[in-house]
């Protein structure tokens, strides 16, 4: 069954991005044919995977899926590019409900040759996220590890299950990620309690560590699996993959 995931959290900062990339390459490394999709109007999953912004957003433009997508290299990961354009952002931010729909029959017109399509979203509750979340059959949320971690989850929980109550979307709870995670902290010890106690096992086992490499790898246009594989980095996210494909 084809999994799409919404990677979301209104919050900037929190190692979305990061996450998306990272886990798109280690799915297609474990031979899964993977999208990801960036809507994010900064277009970092494009750069941070060497490609570059399109002109024209494929959702405002309507250019077909397998003309849009390019490939990230060697390998089983293909990026849609998203686009920096002023009147895209604003065509696209000015969708209403309708625009979940749209966005929702575009991927499902084109994604039948992928076993996950991962979406950056930007970090906001507005149409983009809202209707990403329509399209997608789970949410995986990035939450840092620290002192403002559950600031503003409330809203985020609350637009997610009213996706949820909608009878034509299959949206379930993928699973919470904790990010740059520094085990010496108290701090960062007492949020993974906090989240743990209150999220329970939707959390996932896996953290995210702080790790250079993790940060230095966009820049060079790599995830982290490819640009330093035997990272700490590297080797969490591989471990959350792992966790993903269990959770077929």
């Amino acid at each position: 069954m084809r999994r799409v995931f919404c990677v979301a959290n209104q919050k900037g900062g929190v190692g979305k991005t990061t996450t998306a990339i990272n886990l798109a390459a280690a799915l297609a490394k474990a031979g899964s044919r993977t999208l990801l999709v960036d809507l994010d109007p900064q277009c970092n999953a494009t750069s941070g995977l060497g490609c570059e912004p399109c002109v024209g957003h494929p959702l405002v433009t309507g250019a077909p899926l397998r003309e849009a997508v390019v490939s990230s290299g060697p390998g089983r990961l293909d990026v849609l590019p998203g686009s920096r354009s002023f009147r895209d952002i604003e065509a696209m931010a000015r969708e209403d409900s309708a625009g979940c729909g749209r966005l929702r029959a575009y991927l499902k017109g084109g994604i039948g040759g992928y076993d996950f399509v991962l979406i950056d979203c930007p970090p906001s509750l507005g149409q983009l996220t809202q209707a990403a979340l329509a399209a997608s059959t789970e949410v995986i949320m990035p939450i840092q590890c620290e002192y403002f971690a559950m600031e503003g989850l409330a809203q985020m929980i609350e637009v997610i299950r009213r996706v949820m109550d909608e009878q034509e979307h299959e949206l379930q709870f993928g699973g919470i990620v904790l990010t740059m995670y520094d085990h010496t902290l108290e701090l960062t010890r007492e949020v993974d309690d906090e989240v743990r106690e209150f999220f329970g096992e939707i959390v996932f086992s896996t953290v995210i560590p702080r790790d250079v490499a993790v940060s230095e790898s966009p820049s060079h246009g790599k995830s982290v699996i490819d640009y330093a594989p035997r990272s700490r980095g590297a080797r969490a996210y591989i471990e959350l993959c792992m966790e993903v494909l269990d959770g077929e």
